[in-house]
């Protein structure tokens, strides 16, 4: 790209030059907005090819779940083929639709609030494994969540609206901020 075709330089990394009072950057020191896998963070003005992303998660976590379903259907063909019994066979496909489903829940719970950090325990590395083997589920869940939002959207929105809101509370409730000082006039006694 020559110098004649790069945007000018903005003073917030990823954001625009200009700053209006709906944006709170770190020109005045608030708080940023989480990136979201895929979006990073175009998700709070909804700019920056926005849609299209939301449009390409959709497709493209569809697609690869068709895939996935594809290659589950080989695998269950070769079960057929070894012939190994109707029992094996219902116990595949149970398996797979259980572990899907425990995958999609896992995954939309995701999106809506932020897992536990002292939850890192033995459990959760095993649900690690279920959620491995329902991979389509999680696929699934991305592709119902991209239809409505960014995957996670709704969550990063409430955390960054309150971190905000936290920040101007701090702020304009600070004696002796300078800051402050600097959008009001000083008083003369």
């Amino acid at each position: 790209m020559s110098d004649e075709q790069r945007p000018p330089a903005s003073p917030e990394p990823g954001g625009a030059a200009s700053a209006g009072p709906e944006r709170d950057g770190p020109e005045r020191g608030g708080p940023e907005p989480e990136p979201i896998r895929f979006f990073g963070t175009t998700w709070l003005h909804h700019g920056g090819g926005y849609g299209l992303r939301r449009a390409g998660v959709a497709v493209g976590s569809l697609a690869l779940a068709a895939a996935g379903a594809v290659v589950l259907r080989f695998a269950f063909q070769g079960l057929e083929i070894a012939d190994v019994g109707p029992f094996v066979g219902i116990l595949v496909v149970a398996g797979f639709a259980i572990c899907s489903a425990l995958a999609f829940r896992r995954t939309w719970d995701g999106f809506v609030r932020r897992p536990d950090p002292a939850g890192d325990s033995a459990a959760d590395r095993s649900a690690q494994s279920l959620m491995f083997i329902g991979f389509i589920g999680s696929l699934l869940a991305y592709f119902c969540r991209s239809l409505v939002e960014a995957p996670g959207e709704k969550r990063c929105r409430t955390e960054y609206a309150a971190a905000r809101e936290r920040h101007e509370r701090r702020r304009s409730s600070r004696t002796g901020n300078p800051a402050a000082r600097k959008s009001r006039p000083r008083k003369r006694r």
